[in-house]
């Protein structure tokens, strides 16, 4: 730190832990594949990089969604600060949304509203990064996750998803990474990047596990709804009787609003174990340190959650169910990829890169830029979810743009494998 000009010494310069945390997100990749982009490609780019379908006109949010927002803010009730933890009315309507289908009410007192499920992240990991501390994160993850626990200095242990078994914890790693400074194990179901869902015993063991150890299970809701496979969605808040529970969800997915930034954190302690420890008091003062979710958002989430019709959902699970189909069978034709498990949630698949098949790309990271500069097609390097030498792919576009883009990503495959196809 600090630079010499002139003669002069300036006592400030750049910051190592932001620079090395940055590096592990998701936007990060983003920019430098868009970087890699050929500007006289006249071709349309195909974003299949990023969950986020909300310019696409199949997946338009719910009239009903905008007219609760315009009412908010017309009616001039919601211009001022928010409370701690959210505004009450928003806390009751999130506390009963997430109640649904649950074998018990959650309280409003226990939802925490935050400005999207980032912020609940970043209010998290700030939480819990007492000195010494380490935290349990998946292999592939969400790697907003790392970025933040890497720049609250928090350790990061990662343990495997098994594609071989759907992408299930291996729990054997779990307990041997495990240590008395270990604070969370992380558990995104349904899974963003592997699109599959956890059986009911799976999340048991998982709990149990989790019990044996003595630590939290931060439990990665977002895609909750977003489900179109045969495994049914179970929420881990109904084990926060064996292990508490810190459920994180958002609106943004399946209401396909990320920009409108809400989200939540549910303290799920039926024994007390959070609240005798301190960690919900820390939690609330980190909160009080740190933004809210806008008042008018917050204004309109009764109704958003109380009244956005079906139909709108039914029709954005067929065309993401269709579109994740067609990702798959397609996959299937281009010689370079495998995927070893079928999506049945989220908005992601998961594929394995084979690089032996291919000629002049070394990696992940050389298949994407290459596949940015001669396709103008966006596909996101495993390396920033944490598995190296594989592709996470997104079908949550239109139906017509995917297939575009998957008939790119062959054509580029054919380009630069050994074996060329003869014409």
């Amino acid at each position: 730190m600090g630079e010499t000009r002139g003669g002069k010494r300036w006592n400030f310069g750049a910051n190592e832990v932001v620079e090395l945390s940055c590096s592990q997100n998701v936007r990060y990749f983003l920019n430098l594949l868009a970087d890699n982009l050929d500007r006289s490609d006249s071709r349309p780019v195909i974003p299949l990089g990023h969950g986020d379908p909300s310019p696409f006109p199949s997946y338009r949010t719910d009239p009903s969604a905008v007219e609760a927002v315009c009412d908010a803010l017309r009616s001039a009730q919601f211009n001022h600060y928010s409370t701690t933890s959210g505004l009450p009315i928003a806390r009751k309507a999130v506390a009963e949304y997430l109640s649904r289908g649950l074998t018990y009410q959650i309280c409003p007192n226990d939802v925490h509203l935050t400005a999207g499920c980032h912020h609940a992240i970043d209010v998290l990991m700030s939480t819990l990064a007492v000195p010494g501390a380490n935290i349990l994160l998946p292999r592939p993850s969400y790697p907003m996750y790392d970025s933040r626990a890497a720049f609250s200095q928090l350790e990061i242990r990662r343990y495997d998803l098994l594609p071989e078994n759907g992408w299930e914890v291996d729990l054997d790693a779990v307990e041997a990474l495990a240590d008395e400074k270990t604070a969370a194990i992380l558990v995104i179901n349904p899974c963003n990047p592997c699109g599959n869902v956890f059986s009911r015993q799976h999340l048991q063991k998982i709990a149990e596990t989790a019990s044996k150890l003595g630590v939290l299970v931060i439990a990665d809701e977002v895609y909750k709804d977003i489900t179109f496979g045969e495994t049914p969605f179970v929420s881990m808040a109904e084990f926060a009787d064996i292990v508490p529970v810190m459920l994180l969800g958002s609106i943004s997915k399946r209401w396909c609003v990320p920009g409108w930034r809400f989200g939540w954190m549910a303290t799920l302690d039926p024994h007390n174990i959070m609240k005798d420890s301190g960690l919900v008091h820390s939690l609330a003062n980190v909160l009080n340190m740190s933004t809210d979710p806008t008042t008018f958002i917050q204004g309109a989430i009764p109704d958003i959650l109380e009244k956005t019709k079906e139909e709108f959902f039914s029709s954005v699970l067929e065309t993401l169910r269709e579109c994740s189909e067609s990702c798959y069978e397609e996959i299937k034709k281009i010689p370079c990829i495998t995927c070893p498990y079928k999506p049945e949630a989220s908005m992601f698949t998961m594929v394995k890169l084979e690089l032996s098949v291919l000629e002049d790309i070394k990696d992940d990271l050389e298949f994407c830029c290459k596949l940015a500069k001669e396709e103008s097609l966006i596909i996101l390097p495993g390396r920033s979810v944490g598995l190296k030498n594989w592709l996470r792919i997104t079908f949550a576009v239109e139906p017509e743009l995917l297939k575009d883009g998957l008939s790119r990503l062959n054509k580029f495959a054919q380009r630069h494998s050994k074996k060329k196809q003869q014409p």
